[in-house]
């Protein structure tokens, strides 16, 4: 039994795919643990699971060199908060959930309080920031990884790191989906889906929408498709209705993962939600572009050549990438086509798709790292 005065555990995420990892993370150590006590920064999934949320995700929706700068007072805001928060209650473990730039900041005041710390759910130092690793040997204690290929470049780097698997693996073959018909039916629908996942903040909304409803439209009127808009979870739909003019195009809350099995085809904002697509089985497009100057100042710091994930798994192109300028309605809507119009392109996309799912592994990544974290509390 762990002692009580161990009970209480940091957990700290920023984006929503960290509020849906953390969420499983921390059920699976409640169910180990029912005493177990966490807060942090949080998202509405995680305070579902229990956690006391000391700022909300959606006060840490910034993204790029600019946004980050522009609201570094508030940063360090959040940051003192939280460092007060774990001397006041003797917090002697951590978790860090991805969200690099405020994380590995706040990992090394951690460190400095004697805090054990935990990463899940990788930075990808290894995409660009490689020098970053210093900084994760010096400041993390045990590294949590979901992909396989990260962890001979942590352990060249002399930092402790075990494989858990991927938990959208575990998450989507839980998942309860719908049957085909009974989503068309709850959505009134009797037109294959052309869906669009076009990212979950302002910013990203205001950069992509645009052109993708223009894209929606060449493609969704020469294939007979009904055009939907997936809104994430966490954002105000209203905001998403100001950019379509047309009654024709459907924005649908809460019901991703049915739409991403149930579609025709799919344009998405690289993100987790690419590797969600892939593992369910969509084909698609990814699509993503931010301001041009994070744009370039990104270029000169990537080390790698592609920008989705599912790419990155699959160490070549599998599902075609339109990045800052090529994120116009002529390009993708002429790929688009030309895939549409060649079946045996799509057969070999969705067997690529495939291989890319079998790479991830099997489930159980919560259980996992939840059983090395548990054993890393019982220490401290």
């Amino acid at each position: 039994m762990i002692k009580d005065f161990n009970n209480k555990i940091l957990i700290l995420a920023g984006e929503p795919s960290g509020d849906m990892h953390a969420s499983s993370l921390v059920n699976a150590m409640l169910s180990s643990n029912s005493a177990l006590e966490f807060s942090g920064i949080a998202g509405n999934q995680m305070i579902e699971s229990g956690v006391n949320a000391l700022y909300h995700i959606k006060d840490m929706a910034f993204l790029g060199f600019i946004e980050v700068i522009k609201h570094l007072p508030f940063i360090l805001k959040v940051e003192k908060a939280i460092i007060n928060f774990v001397k006041l209650n003797k917090i002697k473990l951590a978790i860090l959930i991805d969200y690099p730039g405020f994380n590995l900041r706040i990992a090394k005041k951690l460190k400095s309080l004697g805090v054990k710390v935990v990463y899940y759910i990788s930075p990808q130092i290894w995409a660009w920031h490689q020098g970053r690793i210093k900084k994760i040997k010096a400041r993390v204690d045990e590294m949590l990884i979901v992909f396989p290929f990260e962890k001979k470049f942590y352990t060249d780097g002399g930092v402790s790191v075990e494989y858990v698997g991927h938990p959208l693996v575990e998450r989507i073959e839980k998942f309860e989906f719908k049957s085909k018909k009974v989503l068309m039916n709850e959505l009134g629908i009797d037109k294959e889906i052309f869906l669009i996942l076009p990212g979950s903040r302002k910013h990203e909304i205001e950069k992509h929408l645009p052109e993708l409803i223009k894209t929606a439209e060449i493609v969704s009127k020469k294939n007979n498709l009904q055009t939907v808009i997936a809104c994430a979870d966490n954002f105000d739909e209203e905001y998403i209705k100001q950019y379509i003019s047309s009654d024709t195009i459907k924005i649908v809350k809460g019901n991703t993962y049915n739409l991403l099995k149930h579609s025709k085809f799919g344009i998405i904002k690289s993100g987790t939600s690419t590797l969600e697509a892939a593992i369910i089985g969509l084909p698609f497009v990814v699509i993503y572009s931010t301001s041009k100057l994070t744009y370039e100042l990104a270029k000169r710091l990537v080390k790698i050549e592609h920008i989705a994930m599912p790419n990155i798994v699959a160490g070549k192109t599998v599902v075609r990438e339109f990045i800052q300028d090529d994120v116009n309605a002529e390009l993708i809507s002429e790929y688009i086509q030309s895939l549409l119009n060649d079946n045996s392109a799509l057969i070999n996309l969705n067997s690529e798709l495939d291989k890319i799912k079998r790479k991830l592994g099997n489930t159980g990544a919560s259980e996992n790292a939840s059983k090395i974290i548990l054993d890393m509390l019982n220490e401290v």
